[in-house]
């Protein structure tokens, strides 16, 4: 890339102006420049998001090997994604665009301002609290509700503009206990309903757009607020900071078009941004599943999905959704080879044997633009260990704690929130022992997967649960006007039961097929002809359903055809489309949903291309390779600091946040124990700060 010539593929990229769940006022639009061309952007935006909306993928190039660079984790955990925004260094993903900025590919190192004169010293501003809360996420939220509610001064910080954390990303229903933690209700709802209630506590204040940078041995915190550094001195800190994506070892794995799940729902879900035109998946836990579906929704083809396991690992009603949907699921099989010279434009993937190990002559190449990663989480706690090594009081809830569901964060929350304020002396009132039981229901992990139950009734309305797999849920049980669908109330990971008779039936209100997270729940009404009974089907794509007198392909839960139906008609439910079908008695109960995406999407191309493990990147930010970090381990290095020294893997602007992890996979499998290796001492800041901020310049003063 020069500085006069942007790339762009206007054909793949675009905004999504009409999503079936998210909706955006699109006013008040301005310009900025990238590279001397133009570049369209609205109230709100982020570089990279206008930078992709434009068809603009290459940010610049790596000062060491002119490797492409672009975004991968679009939260500020990685540096890949530098630009020159008016003459400074900046993460585009982190940073809104402005009317009139000048913003340049970051190629080669970038250059120190000019001092045009001396900066002004001022004192760094100190402030104390009962307790600091870093991030503004489900836990976060719910632990300064659970605190402010008790009178107790609370400062929360969170880097984005907006509260909620990973709640604004997430269109779907979310699982766990109606009661509890809104399950049944889009995670963007609970993410504004919490953000909403924390703004009415008024001894809750937050601080949007800052950045806490590390807890120090005095027991301080710095925080980076808007350009200026302060010190927070907290009784108690709660860490709620969330999780960050693990990367993965691959043949092309830093092409611009390879990146993680939650820089992709960021892209479309945040920003409405239509981010690719043919994604490939990597990874069957939820994360991966929930992407796909987010990326039919943004009208993106999914060409495939591969997991190592046997099993996904995610929710087994995510991954029936996708099946039915026409995409297919590849178990056993992992990525090879990212392929492309600026940008992703295939991928090759294999199957695996029992010790994961490529199964030679089984690769399969796709025509793919974006390869989602989506392999596992790690918690973003740095600053809950140097708090604990420093003596600082300290708690941590949702993901910097243990990784699990959204769901299971918000209770999380609620629980170190009321525990602090007991710490405090603020509150008398024990945890409950309830709260406790929840929270480790919605921790844990799917349980037993029977068979699928079709119900013997084929008379008045009956309800057909294809859900099949023991997790915690149960919406739909608050929602039968006829209080006809029970789940244990002891453990609401049980299976769903339709429990007709004593002059109770169903009256066919749909209530539950519109509420149903997994869209797992279908209606048959066997009332106005037995042998060609109608099925209500969920569906959440487009601004409209399908036509009366449209032709569509029903699929069983596994995504096997059931054949072709005729729409009798639609209702709208809250954003999800209730779809009347006819079918032949013998389809209609298996009926689970109607084919969105051509199964020729999934198709594979001709021939595959053999990648060279060793030329993979680990280290992303010094573009150091698993070959020379494998050469130093079998030349007897066993300390992480030894192999930065000599390979500078690690020393680059992240911090090692994204290849220490894989460092340690290399000794594994290079036979050493973990045992035997010294992990990298940690940087003393965990993100990257101007070193005006310390002078106590802002970015309103020089």
């Amino acid at each position: 890339m020069t500085a006069k010539k942007v790339e762009r593929d206007h054909a793949a990229m675009s905004r999504l102006e009409q999503h079936p769940i998210v909706h955006r006022e699109w006013k008040d639009p301005f310009s900025f420049q990238f590279a001397g061309q133009t570049i369209p952007a609205y109230p709100g935006d982020v570089i990279s998001s206008a930078l992709f909306a434009a068809g603009v993928r290459t940010f610049g190039h790596h000062p060491k090997d002119g490797a492409a660079q672009g975004i991968y984790c679009a939260n500020g955990q990685c540096a890949q994604c530098l630009v020159i925004a008016d003459g400074r260094p900046v993460k585009a993903c982190m940073t809104e665009a402005r009317p009139g900025m000048i913003v340049e590919p970051a190629e080669g190192l970038p250059e120190l301002p000019p001092l045009e004169r001396a900066a002004r010293m001022d004192d760094v501003e100190t402030r104390e609290v009962s307790v600091l809360i870093l991030g503004g996420g489900p836990a976060g939220l719910s632990a300064a509700i659970e605190l402010g509610s008790r009178g107790v001064d609370v400062l929360l910080v969170d880097d984005k503009e907006c509260l909620g954390g990973k709640l604004v990303l997430q269109t779907h229903r979310f699982f766990g206990s109606t009661q509890a933690v809104f399950a049944g209700t889009r995670g963007i709802d609970i993410g504004a309903r919490l953000a909403k209630d924390v703004s009415q506590l008024k001894t809750v204040e937050v601080w949007l757009g800052s950045t806490a940078l590390a807890v120090f041995s005095d027991r301080v915190v710095g925080v980076l607020r808007r350009g200026r550094y302060v010190l927070v001195k907290p009784k108690m800190l709660l860490v709620a900071t969330g999780a960050r994506e693990k990367s993965l070892v691959f043949a092309g794995n830093t092409l611009p078009g390879v990146y993680g799940a939650g820089a992709f729902q960021t892209l479309v879900n945040r920003d409405l941004v239509k981010a690719a035109d043919r994604l490939f998946i990597v990874g069957g836990g939820n994360v991966g599943l929930i992407a796909g579906y987010h990326a039919l929704q943004a009208g993106i083809e999914v060409v495939g999905l591969v997991e190592a396991l046997p099993e996904c690992g995610g929710y087994k009603v995510h991954r029936d959704k996708l099946a039915r949907m026409g995409v297919p699921i590849y178990t056993s099989h992992t990525v090879l080879a990212a392929h492309g010279a600026d940008r992703v434009e295939s991928v090759t993937v294999a199957r695996v044997d029992a010790q994961f190990r490529p199964v030679p002559g089984t690769e399969r190449t796709f025509r793919c633009d974006t390869l989602l990663v989506a392999v596992g989480l790690d918690p973003v706690d740095e600053f809950l260990r140097a708090a604990r090594e420093y003596g600082l009081p300290v708690a941590a809830a949702g993901d910097a704690e243990e990784i699990a569901e959204a769901s299971a964060a918000i209770f999380s929350g609620k629980i170190r929130g009321l525990e602090l304020a007991r710490e405090l002396g603020r509150t008398s009132d024990p945890v409950p022992d309830a709260w406790r039981a929840m929270s480790e229901v919605l921790k844990s992990k799917p349980g037993a997967t029977v068979g699928e139950r079709i119900p013997a009734a084929e008379e008045g309305v009956v309800p057909v649960f294809h859900c099949s797999q023991e997790i915690p849920c149960n919406p739909c049980t608050s929602v039968c006007p006829q209080k006809l669908i029970e789940i244990d109330e002891a453990d609401i990971r049980r299976l769903p039961e339709y429990v007709a008779g004593t002059g109770r039936a169903c009256v066919g209100c749909e209530s539950c097929v519109a509420i149903c997270p997994g869209l797992a729940i279908t209606l048959v009404d066997y009332r106005k002809d037995a042998e060609h009974p109608t099925v209500t089907l969920p569906m959440e794509f487009g601004p409209d359903h399908p036509a009366p007198g449209t032709r569509v392909t029903i699929l069983d839960t596994s995504g096997q055809s059931l054949g072709e139906a005729t729409v009798d008609g639609a209702r709208r439910s809250e954003r999800t489309w209730l779809v009347r079908v006819r079918l032949p008695r013998a389809a209609a109960k298996r009926a689970a949903g109607i084919r969105v995406q051509d199964p020729r999407v999934g198709s594979p191309r001709s021939g595959a291309a053999e990648p060279i493990a060793d030329d993979a990147i680990v280290c992303r930010c010094e573009r150091v390779t698993a070959g020379e970090i494998r050469a130093c381990i079998r030349a007897g290095f066993r300390d992480m600091n030894e192999i930065k020294i000599a390979t500078r893997a690690g020393m680059g602007a992240c911090g090692g946040k994204t290849c220490r992890a894989l460092i340690a996979r290399l000794f594994r499998e290079e036979g050493v124990a973990a045992e035997e290796v010294t992990d990298n001492v940690r940087r003393p800041l965990f993100v990257e700060v101007p070193f005006g901020a310390f002078a106590g310049t802002g970015e309103d003063r020089t």
